[in-house]
């Protein structure tokens, strides 16, 4: 089972999801933060599951599960694995999901992921990379683990908050500010250039498109 010290520096940013935390997690990312301040609300996040989900998914960094409890699968009774650093996480989630009994992966995005190759046909990333420490170059080794785990013609598909690059509110920026000071994000380097070749090191096809301050992407395994 995965498990990160407070020394570590991934630590910080998953610190904040405790069972307290969960509880006011989707109030505070989705019903401000994510309209006010990032100008990309929770329903466009839904619209991209909509789009690239499939009947064998895999979601990163699952938080509440919120977003998978409401998009559309494909198929009635999808096999779902949740994975993420946070056991208090994979317990929310899970239980969000409960009526597709999903499976729930304890592990690091940075680190090997112990998952089997070819196992998923989308996986998603989704409001993890800048939580994740270091610069946009270390954040990509997350695109090759999903890469090996997507069966051929899978997509990863995901969104991320930028910290430069575009156009950031005062109260955006302060958040931003606030949050890397914290370590609770470490996004001062990402923007759309930064992830876009991150994305085309390790997918030649792929799409990125920015609302407000946030980087929605797509990309499909060969």
């Amino acid at each position: 089972m995965a498990s990160v010290a407070p020394s570590d520096p991934a630590f910080a940013g998953q610190a904040f999801y405790t069972p307290f935390g969960l509880r006011a997690y989707d109030a505070i990312a989705y019903g401000f933060n994510s309209t006010v301040l990032w100008r990309c609300p929770r329903g466009r996040l839904v619209e991209l599951y909509d789009e690239n989900v499939s009947a064998r998914h895999l979601d990163v960094g699952v938080a509440t599960g919120s977003i998978l409890d409401r998009c559309r699968f494909p198929v009635a009774d999808p096999e779902i694995t949740l994975m993420d650093l946070n056991p208090n996480s994979l317990s929310a989630a899970a239980e969000t999901l409960a009526r597709y009994a999903p499976r729930t992966h304890q592990a690091n995005v940075l680190e090997p992921w112990g998952l089997p190759a070819d196992g998923y046909d989308s996986v998603a990333i989704c409001h993890l990379l800048h939580c994740l420490p270091g610069e946009m170059p270390e954040k990509a080794v997350a695109f090759e683990h999903a890469k090996s785990v997507l069966a051929p013609g899978g997509v990863l598909f995901g969104a991320t908050i930028f910290g430069t690059g575009v156009d950031l509110s005062a109260a955006a920026r302060a958040m931003i500010a606030l949050s890397n000071q914290r370590g609770v994000v470490s996004n001062y380097g990402d923007g759309p250039e930064q992830l876009d070749a991150a994305l085309a090191a390790a997918f030649p096809s792929h799409r990125l498109t920015v609302r407000g301050a946030v980087g929605l992407f797509t990309a499909r395994a060969g």
